[in-house]
């Protein structure tokens, strides 16, 4: 590393004398002010050689704004016009740069560029600035100083040093200079104080920028000071906690129990529940923490705790939408059902183009044995949601729907969030089984709760008595069945759309039975296709007499028995034949 600076070969340059040519050196994200002092680095090769002409004449440059710093080689129209000419002080060269020490003497404006291919030399003419001042300048001055004292106070990164010598500027201009080197000001702002002659105007534009600046600072130590309020609580929690985990050890409680406590309080973080919901959960959790791990009470907000944090808030699986996909899914498990199938397609492809539209309330209502039941579970299937099915028949308890009150011991949830939380999803296909079955008594009307449930208006904030704080519904999909319409309820009637499954004909059973019942009693009883068959007039041998029925219930049952007495099985090779024989033909020894 060499100094040119220090040779003694280099006279002492007049500081006052300003050139009327000079080489140039472009700035990027800089501007160097007059009087004060800038560390720089040079690295472009037009730069060094305008730099080293510097050096052996008058070590005098011109110090000028880009005003992009993203170009890497620029022209005059990319410059400014008004710059400082400056002198080198100190020179360091290093493997790829040039590092300068450089201190600006007055404000120059370029009237021409006398050379741009190597490196840029301009014709300067010299700002000569007004240093008169009256009483508003003084006043300007004053403000100055003191809101640049203000900014050190609330934590502007400002020297000492620099605060003394701002006291004992006595010049206008170079005060206001000297303020905007140490604000945070972009390159157009700077650059803009720079090209303001008048001292007083240059005043004016530095108080407004101290005043930007004093906000953001206020901003800042505010936004410090609650941060720092809220460490000091978060710490002295922490402090506390570790005594409180001291002394349960002294006691002999507190590894379990705090053990327990932060699994809790991870759930609480990984879960997705809303603020709502978070609130309480941590509200629940600070009293567990007061209790004794013996104590009842704390076996009640375990257990609540444990059902908060099982919930799928806001945990929902992806539909799949492909309308050919579902109806080759709904074709291969049931036969038929031209109507039920063809509404799920249509409800798909409205959702399909509008995704928050609202699922209907389906209720498939038809005597036993149709595929009530079986057709809900190919509709999750097809559509790739979790299925949850609970049956209805014969409740008469409201807190079965809508849970039990937490004063309660053995208090749980409804059925309704139980199996929720079963499906691990906010959004499965909810099959409601025997609808037509509820009951009623001294108890509540378990089919008045249903309302809720099943009303796309209300079920959006479904209130259940253990948990006491609002579950989202409207994402399930929920689908009834009864045998009868005429036992629902009319309130409940009125929420739901009914499709009716009639009994199957003859030729719908055959199908029914080769395509689908025949196939599974040969895998239940561990047989192989080869070793048993039924042709189409066998099976509608069996269809008219040994079963008399709407649905396939009892026509599945004799397929069964036939699987189950093949000849030669179990070693009663005459069971099948005496099964089939014209004194079995009456529905009830056929089952």
């Amino acid at each position: 590393m060499t100094d040119k600076l220090e040779s003694p070969g280099v006279p002492a340059p007049d500081t006052n004398e300003v050139p009327e040519v000079s080489p140039l050196i472009p700035l990027r994200d800089l501007v160097v002010f007059p009087y004060l002092v800038a560390p720089i680095s040079v690295g472009r090769p037009g730069s060094i050689q305008a730099l080293d002409e510097a050096i052996e004449t008058n070590r005098k440059v011109v110090l000028l704004s880009q005003r992009d710093s993203k170009i890497e080689s620029p022209g005059p129209a990319d410059l400014f016009q008004i710059g400082t000419l400056s002198i080198i002080l100190r020179m360091a060269r290093l493997e790829n740069e040039v590092r300068v020490l450089a201190q600006g003497l007055t404000r120059v404006r370029i009237k021409k560029y006398l050379q741009e291919d190597d490196y840029f030399k301009v014709e300067i003419e010299e700002i000569v600035e007004d240093k008169s001042t009256n009483n508003t300048v003084h006043a300007l001055m004053k403000t100055v100083t003191e809101q640049f004292k203000r900014c050190a106070t609330m934590g502007k990164n400002i020297s000492q040093e620099m605060l003394m010598a701002a006291d004992g500027i006595e010049e206008p201009g170079m005060l206001a200079d000297m303020v905007a080197t140490n604000l945070d000001l972009s390159v157009a702002e700077k650059q803009e104080i720079l090209e303001t002659i008048i001292p007083e105007a240059r005043l004016k534009k530095v108080v407004g920028f101290l005043a930007k600046e004093l906000d953001v600072l206020a901003i800042s130590s505010k936004i410090q000071n609650q941060a720092q309020v809220e460490l000091g609580k978060a710490h002295r929690e922490y402090v506390l906690r570790e005594q409180l985990k001291a002394i349960q050890k002294e006691l002999g409680e507190g590894d379990e129990k705090g053990q327990e406590i932060e699994e809790f309080r991870e759930k609480i973080d990984e879960s997705l529940m809303p603020d709502e919901v978070r609130d309480k959960a941590e509200k629940e959790l600070k009293r567990l923490e007061r209790m004794h791990p013996d104590s009842a009470e704390s076996s009640v907000v375990r257990t609540y705790l444990d059902w908060l944090t099982c919930l799928p808030w806001n945990l929902s699986t992806q539909d799949n939408l492909d309308i050919i996909h579902v109806q080759k899914i709904l074709d291969e498990d049931h036969y038929g059902l031209d109507k039920i199938k063809e509404r799920l397609l249509e409800y798909l492809s409205v959702k399909k183009i509008k995704p928050s539209m609202k699922g209907p309330i389906l209720c498939f209502i038809g005597p036993p044995g149709t595929g009530k039941t079986s057709l809900g579970m190919s509709i999750a299937r097809a559509i790739g949601r979790k299925f949850v099915r609970s049956s209805l028949g014969g409740i008469r308890d409201e807190a079965e729907i809508r849970g039990h009150r937490r004063t309660y011991v053995g208090a749980l949830p409804g059925r309704i969030l139980q199996s929720i939380r079963d499906a691990g999803s906010d959004n499965p296909v909810f099959m409601l089984d025997e609808i037509d079955k509820l009951g009623s008594d001294f108890r509540g009307d378990p089919s008045a709760a249903m309302l809720e449930v099943l009303d796309p208006e209300q079920n959006i904030t479904f209130s259940d008595h253990y948990l006491e704080v609002p579950f989202n519904l409207s994402k399930v999909m929920f689908i009834a069945t009864a045998n009868l319409p005429d036992t629902i309820p009319p309130p409940l009637y009125d929420r739901i759309e009914v499709i009716n499954l009639s009994s199957y004909t003859e030729r719908e059973k055959v199908e029914i039975a080769r395509r689908h019942l025949f196939p599974k009693q040969l895998e239940n009883h561990g047989l192989y296709p080869k070793q048993m068959k039924i042709t189409r007039t066998g099976y509608q041998e069996i269809v008219r007499g040994y079963t008399r029925e709407a649905g396939v219930r009892n026509l599945e049952r004799t397929i069964a028995t036939l699987c189950m007495w093949l000849p030669g099985l179990h070693g009663r090779p005459s069971a099948a034949k005496s099964c089939m024989s014209k004194r079995d033909r009456c529905p009830e020894r056929a089952a």
